[in-house]
């Protein structure tokens, strides 16, 4: 095991393995990261061990030669065990020269060590059980405090690539859609009745809307997306497409009915898998949402993003860009870190978000030189 600053890039290095076994987030953060490791090792092939519904994000990047996925395998343990063992088998008969691992975690580790590679690569934690580190053959310094408030999350991992030599300015996530994928979703808003064009022929008549959270503690009361829908069609002459996971189809439904006075609303959660909700963000002209996924991905297809966050902090994983807005609250108390004041999964901060404030931000989006 060598630990270091820096270390020169490794010789004869055919295919490279990079585990990012975090949420989507993470992992789209992580996209410059791919991009440089693929600029340094040209042609060398690259692979992605991810967790499991996310790969198919990478179905259209040819940087990437191929996405394994973690999957949590049901049946009985020895159901489990055999099918486990065969996908090591698979990923280890891959026979990668060079594995990083871009998270801290025990699996990643184990992972890493597993394929068999000469050269397993990843940060020094201290924070750590002490075997962690000890399946690796090369661990980089953590760098200076504070990287995402001055670059981004993508420094996250870009940190420790740069500790082999891999360097990069480019530190915007960027996903690409599969045109199929893309005519799929267009034929989904036709089929909802949410015109394509909007008038004079404007592309992109609509804004994506994701009110939802894996995690309460993130969401802006109902109430308020009901009136943001009202608004975004009788001042803005947008309809707004509600976006979500098929658990949220049903608070979303309930939203929509609670807006029935207005008709532009429309509900899309459920009715994609997740590289069909990337070609429908695509085509949407703005996205507005609470901390979560969506947002993430919207930034990475190129669509303008206004982000709401109350107790996590902004800093740490708000796209970057003149294209993108967050609204944040100005009590002293946020961001608090907490998972929503006195941990009841509900945050003062964003029930005390006032509707102005978001419409403000949406105004700035869609009439940028007013």
């Amino acid at each position: 095991m060598i630990i270091g600053e820096h270390f020169k890039l490794l010789p004869s290095v055919q295919n490279i393995l990079i585990i990012q076994l975090g949420d989507i987030g993470d992992v789209i953060w992580s996209i410059p990261t791919f991009r440089a490791v693929k600029k340094a090792y040209p042609d060398a092939h690259l692979s992605l061990l991810v967790r499991e519904g996310i790969g198919s994000l990478f179905d259209a990047d040819t940087a990437v030669k191929q996405v394994f996925e973690v999957k949590r395998y049901q049946g009985t343990l020895g159901t489990r065990l055999t099918a486990q063992l065969a996908f090591l088998k698979k990923v280890r008969k891959s026979g990668f020269d060079l594995v990083f691992d871009l998270r801290s975690d025990d699996r990643g580790a184990f992972m890493a060590r597993l394929t068999g590679a000469r050269f397993r690569a990843s940060l020094l934690y201290s924070d750590v059980p002490f075997y962690r580190n000890r399946l690796f053959t090369h661990l980089v310094y953590p760098a200076a405090e504070n990287i995402r408030v001055r670059l981004g999350a993508a420094e996250q991992s870009l940190r420790i690539v740069r500790g082999f030599g891999i360097s990069t300015e480019d530190v915007v996530p960027r996903l690409c859609v599969e045109p199929e994928t893309l005519a799929r979703m267009s034929s989904l808003v036709s089929n909802h009745g949410i015109p394509s064009e909007g008038q004079g022929g404007a592309p992109k008549n609509f804004v994506t809307l994701n009110p939802f959270s894996r995690w309460s503690y993130k969401e802006w009361p109902l109430e308020n997306w009901i009136a943001i829908s009202a608004w975004l069609w009788t001042e803005c002459r947008l309809p707004a497409v509600i976006v979500g996971s098929a658990p949220e189809r049903e608070r979303a439904e309930a939203l929509v009915k609670s807006g029935s006075g207005v008709v532009k609303i429309h509900n899309l959660a459920g009715e994609t898998n997740l590289k069909e909700l990337a070609a429908l963000l695509s085509l949407s002209h703005l996205h507005v949402g609470v901390d979560s996924a969506a947002p993430h991905i919207a930034a990475a297809v190129g669509t303008p993003t206004i982000t709401i966050y109350g107790p996590s902090d902004w800093r740490d994983w708000a796209p970057v860009g003149e294209a993108h807005q967050v609204v944040t609250t100005d009590m002293d108390c946020s961001p608090c870190y907490q998972k929503g004041c006195e941990g009841r999964g509900h945050s003062r901060c964003l029930e005390n978000m006032s509707i102005d404030e978001v419409q403000t931000a949406i105004r700035r989006a869609v009439s940028p030189h007013q």
